[in-house]
């Protein structure tokens, strides 16, 4: 049954109860069916239906992922370390969720370790193998469009002794392979490159990259896939050169507080956590078992959805970027070939804020976002569009629609719908 059927049912039964109730009461039948007329006003206008296009920032949890989480949450509440029968069974939870996600990427189990989420995981990695290997050089590259967590994580690292280069972008927001090349040196140890931009959706040349480091085995490659998972085949990100990846539950529908990294078998990843040893000894902490066996669950979903979900992904982009173009005042920032991520769609009204536009969208519960949702409470503009060359006020006007198998063309059809007006609204500040 549907969810509006469901709704609609639950309102009948509603009614059914006030008109028994109105009939104890002996409240004539006028009077109820003015009752009637005011709760189909309600059910009509006040009950809306929210559009979520919003998923890069983070995903709505899957019924079955929160199944999982309560009963494991609820039933299997052990520590994984402990010795007793309830540890062992968490600790058997822990391990063979690890091994479906290993499965699920193509890699071995020993090759994946738990964290909190994306952000530690880039973290991690630019600090534990920049200290891992600074006897060796301090000197790392990342991209000029990296997520905040790895910009960030440079930037401690270039004041506290390492020297960072940043590799530019093309007008389109891939990484210039040349440039990087150019930027590699003997002391270099490191290079992170993500492998979908979470501000425009362009999709990094990691394969190329991998090429490039193929002789230069010295240097470890970081890709952070958070933005990646269930978009684009793994194998695009995940290639043989690739010695680390990050990755984030919530943005493939498991519950927040979950990430992971893969690490590649034989390579070293200096300790941020001192404690109890758990995670083979890199990540001292109690593992949150019940929100990586929901992960575990979230990336099967996720991956058995892919072969049908994509296309129907990419349609909707399509039909809203196509809608978009015929706009003179619209400046759209995304593709919609196959070099772009198919969920994410970046576009701006000349002259007019991105936060405008979001809030105007809002009062019509549809959600979108100002690109990066870490990014837009500091209410800068997008660091990719500026990397991208494009001009300050214009980098202020973008606004991020991100897609999900969760939404359908009738979303996207209220959208344009609600797009026209606002863009009608807007020529008055334009």
């Amino acid at each position: 049954m549907s969810s509006v059927r469901i709704f609609l049912f639950q309102k009948l039964l509603y009614v059914k109860f006030l008109k028994l109730t109105l009939k104890k009461l002996k409240i004539k039948t006028f009077t109820l069916i003015k009752v009637c007329a005011i709760m189909i006003v309600l059910i009509f206008v006040k009950e809306e239906k929210m559009i979520y296009f919003d998923n890069s920032a983070t995903t709505i949890p899957y019924p079955e992922v929160l199944r999982t989480y309560q009963e494991v949450a609820s039933k299997i509440f052990g520590n994984p370390s402990s010795l007793h029968n309830l540890g062992t069974k968490a600790s058997r939870i822990l391990e063979a969720s690890r091994k479906q996600i290993a499965d699920l990427l193509g890699v071995k189990s020993t090759e994946i370790i738990f964290t909190s989420g994306g952000t530690e995981s880039d973290n991690w990695v630019l600090k534990g193998v920049a200290f891992e290997k600074e006897r060796y050089g301090k000197h790392i590259i990342v991209s000029d469009i990296e997520h905040p967590a790895v910009k960030e994580s440079a930037k401690w690292l270039s004041e506290h002794g390492f020297d960072v280069s940043y590799a530019p972008v093309n007008d389109q927001g891939f990484v210039d392979i040349k440039a990087l090349a150019a930027l590699l040196r003997p002391d270099t140890t490191l290079v992170s490159i993500m492998a979908v931009n979470n501000e425009i959706g362009s999709i990094q040349p990691i394969k190329e990259i991998s090429e490039l480091l193929a002789d230069k085995q010295g240097i470890s490659f970081h890709v952070d896939a958070v933005q990646a998972i269930g978009k684009i085949p793994s194998a695009d990100y995940l290639t043989d050169r690739v010695d680390f990846a990050s990755f984030s539950g919530h943005k493939f529908h498991s519950v927040r507080g979950v990430g992971f990294i893969y690490k590649k078998e034989g390579k070293k990843l200096t300790p941020l956590l001192a404690g109890g040893g758990q995670e083979g000894d890199l990540r001292s902490t109690t593992e949150n078992v019940a929100g990586i066996a929901a992960t575990a669950k979230a990336l099967r979903l996720v991956t058995d959805k892919e072969a049908y979900a994509l296309p129907k992904i990419a349609k909707m982009k399509e039909v809203i970027y196509d809608e978009l173009a015929k706009h003179k005042d619209i400046v759209i920032f995304s593709g919609k070939d196959d070099t772009f991520a198919p969920n994410i769609l970046t576009f701006g009204i000349k002259g007019v804020r991105g936060e405008v536009v979001v809030h105007a969208f809002e009062e019509h519960e549809i959600y979108i976002s100002t690109t990066s949702a870490c990014s837009s409470k500091a209410g800068k503009p997008a660091g990719t569009l500026i990397a991208m060359g494009v001009p300050t006020k214009l980098a202020q006007s973008a606004v991020r629609i991100s897609l999900d198998d969760d939404n359908d063309m009738g979303q996207v059809e209220q959208f344009l719908t609600i797009f026209k007006q606002v863009y009608e609204k807007t020529k008055k500040v334009r």
